[in-house]
């Protein structure tokens, strides 16, 4: 019996609601496998923690999340809550803290869903840098004026675009974009443009380019069928993948993994959508993100049968459209649709 140990963190909102169901997934998963158990320790650390304790995490969080397998994640924010304080206090030392620096998220178009861009080849990934950038938290305000640093280094942003091109080496890709504004900022995009050049030829059998981010953003709207592997900073990553999310037809769908490719600190894996405080609790959350994100994680466990077990369950589900939720234009609940999939899992 191989048997792992997941952190969990249901966070705000409806993050409580879809890791619920995560787990009733995982048990399904478990049940099918035979050979396989999941331990779960449920950690409270929330906005409603942070009203309480004047802080996301205990000042040992980190120490607390390291003994685990994998984390995963629902959502937090809620009103009351600054969101840079969520991320500033939760999230980024758990990015930092674990060296989890790729942020994957593919952006695929999955059967029964329909995109708003009325295209239904859809299939490609973004490879964000998770550690540095943009949301290094460094700078000053003083008086009218307000300096928000951004962090490159050499380290950080080589072994991102490595790690890009290695993927779509190793994945059957041929394609990888870097998003760029080098045009704008002359100092670390001119760096990062720089680095991505050194690095792209060593992979003479990829076609490799770059773009500039605002051009990029209508790349995904116009030729999404053309894109393949992207590499992106911190925010521009960020960016397009909300982006991306948003022309599959629901946030609710994509998936979000938090890497430390080399097994040293555990990964955390967590669906897109936020906490959606306005429908939390009334149970029309979409649980797929979640349920592609425990893909991911089981992938990432090196188990590979089941992560490929649970997304043709998924698939079939909402190939069928059933008890699909409201966002994508069911009628069905977030238990329901769970149902569903633990049903195919199962049978």
């Amino acid at each position: 019996m191989k048997s792992f140990l997941l952190n969990l963190i249901p966070g705000d909102g409806i993050g409580v609601d879809v890791i619920n169901e995560g787990v009733r997934v995982l048990n399904a998963i478990a049940e099918k496998h035979g050979g396989l158990k999941f331990e779960y320790n449920t950690l409270p650390w929330s906005c409603a923690w942070y009203l309480e304790h004047g802080r996301m995490m205990p000042e040992d969080g980190v120490t607390i999340l390291r003994d685990c397998d994998s984390i995963l994640l629902g959502a937090v924010g809620f009103p009351g809550v600054p969101d840079h304080v969520s991320l500033r206090d939760l999230l980024l030392p758990i990015r930092t803290g674990f060296d989890q620096y790729v942020n994957m998220r593919p952006i695929k178009l999955l059967p029964g869903l329909v995109s708003p861009l009325k295209n239904d080849d859809i299939d490609f990934v973004v490879i964000r840098e998770n550690s540095e950038g943009e949301y290094c938290g460094k700078g000053k305000t003083a008086g009218d004026m307000a300096l928000q640093e951004s962090i490159f280094t050499r380290k950080g942003t080589e072994r991102i675009i490595r790690y890009a091109c290695e993927y779509a080496k190793n994945n059957g890709k041929t394609k990888v974009l870097s998003a760029t504004k080098s045009n704008a900022l002359n100092h670390s995009m001119v760096f990062w443009d720089s680095i991505f050049d050194a690095v792209r030829a060593e992979y003479p059998e990829l076609e490799s380019s770059q773009m500039h981010i605002d051009a990029l953003a209508g790349f995904f709207i116009m030729h999404p069928e053309r894109l393949e592997v992207v590499v992106a900073s911190n925010l521009f990553g960020d960016i397009l993948t909300d982006l991306g999310s948003a022309m599959l037809g629901s946030i609710g769908i994509s998936p979000s993994g938090n890497i430390n490719p080399e097994g040293k600190y555990p990964s955390m894996f967590e669906p897109i959508h936020g906490s959606a405080p306005d429908i939390a609790g009334k149970g029309i959350a979409n649980p797929v993100g979640t349920f592609w994100a425990i893909a991911m994680m089981l992938e990432q466990l090196n188990e590979k049968s089941s992560a490929d077990l649970l997304m043709e369950s998924v698939c079939s589900v909402l190939k069928a459209s059933i008890d699909t939720t409201p966002d994508i234009g069911g009628k069905g609940t977030t238990a329901g649709m769970s149902d569903a999939v633990i049903k195919e899992i199962l049978k």
